[in-house]
């Protein structure tokens, strides 16, 4: 299994960088509750699925996200 660093926010599909604007705070605190959205490898949308213990994410390119 390859393990690569997030390119995308998987919140709002944004491209995570080195800048002060780009820190993703808000993001980073409304994914402690809901689901990822985007794809942080590639920016495709998810299919998401919620589950009564938490949910299931895939991505039609790279696979299941977790």
């Amino acid at each position: 299994m390859t393990v690569t660093t997030p390119t995308y926010c998987d919140r709002c599909g944004d491209e995570l960088g080195p800048s002060p604007e780009s820190t993703h705070e808000a993001c980073r605190r409304s994914r402690e509750l809901e689901p990822p959205r985007y794809c942080p490898q590639c920016k495709r949308r998810l299919v998401v699925q919620v589950v009564p213990n938490g949910w299931k994410a895939h991505c039609s390119a790279h696979g299941p996200v977790t």
